[in-house]
């Protein structure tokens, strides 16, 4: 199951943003790709301990590129990355791209999650998948859920997989004035999803019986242990895009501000089991930019929008002997 119209805006809502999917058939991964056809001032911040990446040096402020083209994010652990190669490929024959004189070179930064527990591990987004990708973009307000970099994802699994739910993908904007800031967040979070506004749970760590949520947090405060994690395994990653003109400086700057909205709707978040990564892009169209306070505060409350859109709109998984519940079925039960 997967949603369009989001109650909350979209990503493609800033004006020079496309966003597309692929989703893989024969397993639950697949990877989407945020593209900016004109060229967007980027930044990257990434907060979790294992990440898996591409392209991000170069978004330094100190460093020379100006402008990306693209960003992927993807499932499949590292084999994930592959995917870039198909979407600079699709950008190039776009005429898409850094223009290094006898030829163009598309710039496109990419991070992945972790989904190689669900069926076959070498069934993983390639080439082909980020091309395919970039063929069903568009300014539409993208598909949630169950799609694209989400469709392996999961949350809740620090007392293991078969008390874990399913994770998803998910968009939201914010407008302030003349100017929109927007994210895209693939949520596969070794913690549990809160609603920011509430402090409810949403998803997460079931109890043992498999019926409600534990509470991943209170349940390590009063001592529970959790299971052995391998680094990597999780992951969070997401795109942030304004219309706000930026420097590569700010947009680094937007980028880390938006882990809060993360931070204020995964817990625990940034763990040594995940990878955190989010991106920021600025196309850079809007007048009237507020300063970067306000355009910090709307990250952040975008990616804590989007990071809740994931998880209520992916629908549960049963995948063999493993059953991956959503947060729709907690609610129906």
């Amino acid at each position: 199951m997967n949603t369009r119209s989001p109650l909350h805006g979209a990503i493609t809502d800033v004006p020079g943003i496309e966003v597309g999917h692929f989703t893989e058939t024969r397993r639950p991964t697949g990877c989407s790709v945020v593209i900016a056809r004109q060229g967007a001032v980027g930044g990257v911040s990434v907060r979790g301990a294992a990440p898996g990446t591409r392209e991000t040096d170069l978004l330094e402020p100190g460093n020379t590129v100006n402008q990306v083209h693209a960003v992927l994010l993807s499932g499949g652990s590292a084999w994930g990355l592959d995917a870039a190669g198909g979407v600079m490929r699709w950008l190039d024959e776009q005429g898409i791209g850094l223009n290094v004189g006898p030829a163009r070179v598309p710039i496109v930064p990419a991070a992945v999650l972790f989904d190689l527990t669900l069926g076959d591990p070498t069934i993983r987004p390639d080439a082909h998948a980020g091309y395919t990708a970039c063929q069903s973009a568009s300014s539409q307000a993208p598909e949630q859920g169950n799609v694209g970099a989400g469709s392996g994802a999961s949350v809740g699994k620090l007392f293991g997989m078969q008390r874990a739910m399913k994770g998803g993908i998910g968009t939201a904007s914010v407008r302030v004035g003349d100017v929109t800031v927007g994210a895209l967040v693939a949520c596969n979070a070794l913690g549990d999803v809160i609603d920011p506004d509430t402090g409810a749970l949403i998803a997460g760590a079931r109890h043992k019986s498999g019926q409600g949520l534990c509470d991943t947090r209170r349940s390590l405060l009063q001592g529970v242990t959790p299971l052995p994690i391998l680094a990597g395994t999780n992951t969070t990653i997401g795109v942030i895009a304004t219309d706000a003109k930026l420097s590569k400086a700010q947009a680094q700057r937007l980028a880390q501000i938006g882990h809060d909205g993360l931070a204020r709707s995964i817990n625990p978040v940034h763990t040594l089991s995940d990878g955190d990564t989010l991106f920021a892009l600025s196309t850079g169209m809007a007048n009237n930019v507020p300063g970067m306070t306000v355009l910090c505060v709307m990250a952040a409350e975008a990616v804590a929008l989007a990071t809740v859109q994931a998880v209520r709109s992916a629908q549960g998984l049963q995948w063999g002997a493993l059953c991956l519940p959503a947060a729709r079925d907690l609610k129906a039960a």
